[in-house]
């Protein structure tokens, strides 16, 4: 069986597969294939594939011709589906509550696609959780681009000269970038507060040093299925923005993180609360992809609103590749080990984190809740 592994699409530094995870596989008998010069960025040189017992692969066409599984971390261009012959395995992220269209579109390739972000967040799916292991990466990053903009230091400071305050941050959003940001910000030196809508949240952001913010309203069973926040109502939000509004212009930084795929994000800070907080403070959008926390978020922009930096990022995890590509990798390998049967492909639809996945096969788009954004898009 070969497993190739194509460069990803310009501008994406991660690598789907390291030199590691390369031999993991080459172990189980499996023909590797990379396409030279996949790993650079990531910091994994063409060599270190081969010294794993990989092998190096110029022809990209060939590559995708030849594979039985392809291993990316992104979505295939409209001439890589091309070079895809029908019955190729495709496992990559592929944002298929976001864009159901290209999903659509691979599937008409005869390839069988399992999309990553849609692995059911189960115990024993753990170490298959991407967004889990990308959002750990995009939290830390998130802190440190902040403390790069800020104008002041985060660590309180004793000197001859003074004494210097500690930076003030605030993290919307204690899901697992959240609480990576709460974590790195505490090291850094500052003092961290952090809100979540699920009060079961409040435990672990205080076991990081920080404080939890409490909006006083019944938000009922906050966390659905997928672990996600809950839409609330109106009124909710009404208070919350307020409530956020307040704290961010106490806080130095304001990290936000409430992402929901398929969904827009939730404006958590408004006009008045960009407008509310001091110059040079800085506001680090995490969930940008799809439109932002914030009022004045521009996805992929860093936008100046009186004096405050508001920034829109789209893959933090991008940023730090060499570590995501590593972590991303052990995902990938657990997933594809988890579809083999005495190093056989087997597609077994009881199986949960399968079916759950699944998103295309023979030729049709396969999984209810993608044909559902479909149906909604016409």
């Amino acid at each position: 069986m070969i497993v190739a592994v194509p460069k990803d699409r310009p501008g994406e530094r991660r690598v789907a597969l390291s030199p590691d995870g390369a031999k993991t596989l080459v172990r189980q008998e499996i023909d590797v294939r990379v396409q030279s010069g996949a790993g650079l960025e990531a910091g994994f040189s063409d060599a270190a594939y081969e010294e794993a017992g990989a092998k190096i692969e110029t022809d990209v066409a060939a590559l995708l011709a030849e594979a039985a599984v392809v291993l990316r971390v992104g979505a295939p261009t409209a001439a890589e589906r091309a070079q895809l012959t029908r019955g190729t395995v495709w496992i990559s992220l592929l944002r298929p509550l976001d864009e159901p269209q290209e999903v659509k579109a691979l599937a008409e390739t005869g390839a069988t696609a399992f999309s990553l972000e849609m692995v059911p967040r189960i115990t024993r799916a753990q170490s298959m959780d991407v967004l889990s292991s990308q959002a750990t990466v995009a939290g830390y990053r998130a802190v440190l681009l902040a403390a790069e903009r800020l104008p002041k230091m985060f660590p309180m400071l004793v000197t001859a000269a003074g004494t210097i305050s500690p930076a003030r941050v605030f993290v919307i959003g204690a899901g697992v970038a959240g609480l990576q940001a709460i974590a790195t910000a505490k090291r850094l030196g500052a003092v961290v507060e952090a809100y979540d809508t699920r009060a079961a949240a409040a435990e672990q952001v205080e076991s990081l040093g920080a404080k939890f913010v409490v909006v006083e309203l019944d938000t009922g069973d906050a966390e659905d299925a997928g672990g996600y926040a809950r839409e609330q109502t109106e009124e909710f939000y009404a208070a919350q923005r307020k409530l956020m509004a307040e704290k961010a212009a106490s806080s130095d930084v304001v990290i936000t993180t409430a992402l929901v795929p398929g969904r827009p994000a939730p404006q958590l800070i408004d006009e008045a609360g960009v407008q509310g907080m001091s110059p040079g403070s800085v506001i680090v959008d995490l969930a940008a992809p799809n439109g932002g926390n914030c009022a004045g978020t521009r996805p992929g922009e860093t936008v100046d609103i009186g004096g405050v930096q508001v920034i829109g990022p789209l893959n933090l995890a991008g940023e730090l590749p060499t570590n995501a590509s590593q972590m991303f990798s052990k995902n990938a390998v657990t997933f594809l080990q988890n579809l083999l049967t005495d190093g056989e492909l087997t597609i077994n639809l009881e199986d949960e984190i399968v079916a759950g996945s699944l998103v295309a096969k023979d030729g049709a788009v396969v999984h209810p809740v993608v044909l559902e954004k479909l149906e909604g898009a016409r």
